[in-house]
Formats: C-alpha cells, structure tokens, sequence
C-alpha cells in the first residue's frame, strides 16, 4: 500500500500517514488530537467525528504507530479510542472486550485482516487493523454498526491538517 508508507520530512504532526475519513466527506463537525510523547514525537493520532449537533461524537479513528503507550491493554481492556468515545459520551459504566474475531475486508486492491471486537456495552462497534507501516488503526462508533462499505471511505488525510502554524 503505498500510501501506507512513513513520511521522510519531519512535520510538526505525526511522522506516519494517517489513514481516516476526508472531512469533507463527513457532515458533522470534525476534532482531532495528537498524543505526544515526552520528548515531542507522536504517539498517535485519533479524529473524533461527531454527527450529533454537539451531544457527543458519533466515530472515533485513531491510528497508533508501534511502540505507542496507549496500543498497551491489559486483559478485557477496550482500546484508547473505545475509552475516549465513553469518556466524550459521559458513558461512566465500566465497559470490558468480551469477544474478538479476525475477518478479511478488501480496502482498495489489498486485503485487510480486521479484528472485529464486541464490547460488554452492545450500543459500541469497534474495529481495528494493522497497517504495512506498522501502524494500528481503530474505529469505534456509537450506535451504528461497522459496515465493510466505511472501510471504502479511509483514505490518507494531507499531512498539513496535522501541521502546528
């Protein structure tokens, strides 16, 4: 996947390719953060779509390079970007991963080994994938399903949106 690969300028953003949703493909209002290590780089990227008029966001897309703290669960554990969409939501139950299971999806001309994880809370969808740079993609929605059409939408976002100016 060439668009998968690791940039060689050092941006002021995260040094890897961010596969998401175009915001302009999405009609509601858009956030994204960065987590930043101690010594400045990038431990991930997550955007926060919110379709719900300002409730609270509807998908959260994070993409995790290797090495990144927030990739480390611990047993039942749901990802970063499950935790930030309860977080949003002021979900404050505990919610736990109580199943996993690998699918194959087709994302452009390549094949994408999905892991599809069923959350203890039924209203959570999340997904993620490993990307050929070695980075963890994971979608987590909120009441609606992940359907393989969405994967159709992920396409690299400009390395500018992520510029500090």
């Amino acid at each position: 996947m060439s668009f998968l690969r690791r940039r060689s300028a050092a941006p002021a953003g995260p040094d890897f390719d961010v596969l998401a949703m175009d915001p302009g493909d999405w009609p509601g209002n858009l956030g994204a953060g960065l987590l930043p290590a101690p010594d400045g780089s990038c431990q991930g990227v997550f955007l926060r779509y919110d379709l719900f008029g300002g409730r609270g966001p509807a998908m959260i897309i994070g993409n995790l390079p290797e090495g990144s703290p927030a990739r480390e669960l611990g047993e039942g554990e749901v990802p970063f970007e499950v935790a930030q969409l309860l977080d949003a939501l002021e979900h404050d139950e505990e919610v736990t991963v109580v199943e996993t299971e690998d699918l194959p999806v087709m994302h452009d001309d390549n094949l994408l080994i999905v892991k599809r994880i069923k959350c203890s809370e039924g209203r959570v969808s999340c997904v993620q994938f490993d990307r050929s740079d070695g980075v963890l993609v994971t979608i987590a929605s909120w009441d609606r399903p992940i359907t393989d059409d969405l994967y159709a939408l992920l396409k690299p976002l400009p390395a500018e949106m992520f510029q500090q100016g």
